[in-house]
């Protein structure tokens, strides 16, 4: 459980204090108040990592040279302090060289009306979807998507530049075990988590809508094998074509495809349910909840799907959501309500 976070220079806040209840806590305000990026900063404290971007400078608020975040973790003081010249990270005061100890602190699941695109948009946003649990889950998972996008980053550069197969060759093998830990994983994780979305999807639909999620690898056979068949086509378009840079997940409700086929009110859904089942899946590895970080997804669904929602989500994690309006909490909900106006938040008076 997140019981402080304190925030400096950070997006749109100059300084804001935040203590979340233990069980939920609702951010109420307007748009560009500034809720998202609360929730944005408790994900980027425990995760070191931003759901909306993937440069830390575009998280320094305008005209600061940096920014920080501090909190506390059940008994752990948590603190990420970024500058131009890069991150710190602290537990307990002390200066960590690695994040190993850091990140096994808290997980997190993100959910967002963005994540739409995982029924409908491009696979780079599937791949990241099972790299945020892989990372969350699986043991040398961060490490070798880490060390894979090193080796493909290189070997494309060799290739774009036309430089000589023994030069290209000499990445190779790097990529290939990383690759091969990353294949592996992810095979095992949809495997994993394809139950668990079948089962939230017939939890928040009103009807018996069955979601069906398939692991499609980016190489045919074998990577090795692949990535040695591949040589001609590499050498046409110079760049790396097989691997796990074109894995992507298959989405099908009922029996058809999600993306063409499902309406937007099913592909919520189904996003919603993708997101459930990355919870439960982390609940399952670590016999504990992750944060659940709600930012704004009640507005495009109906009643029924927003109440049958909040039921589907683990009832023991402790949830942080934003939204501009309460009209969908009925009375049955309990959450700590704050207000955000003017960069501040305050406890909202009960009617």
């Amino acid at each position: 459980m997140i019981r402080e976070v304190r925030i400096h220079q950070f997006r749109c806040f100059e300084n804001l204090d935040f203590f979340p209840a233990p069980h939920r806590t609702c951010i109420v305000g307007q748009n560009a108040e500034g809720k998202t990026s609360i929730l944005e900063a408790v994900c980027v404290l425990l995760r070191l990592q931003s759901p909306r971007s993937s440069a830390a400078a575009d998280l320094i608020r305008s005209g600061a040279e940096g920014f920080s975040i501090e909190g506390c973790f059940a008994d752990t003081r948590l603190q990420y302090r970024q500058t131009v010249d890069g991150r710190t990270i602290s537990m307990d005061s002390k200066v960590q060289s690695r994040s190993d100890d850091y990140l096994s602190t808290a997980c997190v699941t993100w959910f967002s009306n963005a994540d739409l695109d995982l029924v409908k948009g491009s696979a780079s946003g599937r791949r990241r979807y099972l790299d945020f649990l892989g990372t969350q889950s699986v043991t040398g998972y961060r490490k070798a998507l880490r060390d894979y996008d090193r080796a493909l980053r290189s070997r494309n550069s060799l290739l774009k530049e036309g430089r000589p197969r023994r030069e290209i060759a000499a990445f190779d093998l790097p990529l290939l075990d990383a690759g091969n830990v990353l294949l592996t994983a992810r095979a095992e994780l949809t495997a994993a988590l394809a139950p668990l979305a079948r089962a939230s999807c017939l939890e928040i639909s009103s009807t018996s809508d069955v979601l069906e999620m398939n692991y499609r690898p980016g190489c045919n056979g074998s990577f090795p094998e692949a990535l040695a068949a591949s040589r001609p086509e590499e050498e046409r378009l110079r760049q790396t074509v097989c691997g796990p840079h074109r894995d992507d997940l298959e989405l099908h409700l009922n029996s058809l495809k999600a993306a063409p086929f499902a309406s937007e009110g099913q592909q919520r859904t189904i996003a919603l349910a993708l997101k459930i089942a990355q919870a439960r899946r982390i609940k399952d590895t670590h016999n504990k909840s992750p944060v659940l970080l709600l930012d704004d997804v009640f507005g495009e669904l109906d009643t029924t799907r927003r109440n049958q929602f909040l039921h589907a989500l683990p009832s023991d994690a402790q949830t942080l959501i934003t939204t501009t309006f309460l009209d969908w909490a009925t009375d049955g909900v309990e959450m700590a309500v704050l207000n955000l106006a003017g960069k501040k938040l305050t406890p909202a008076i009960p009617k």
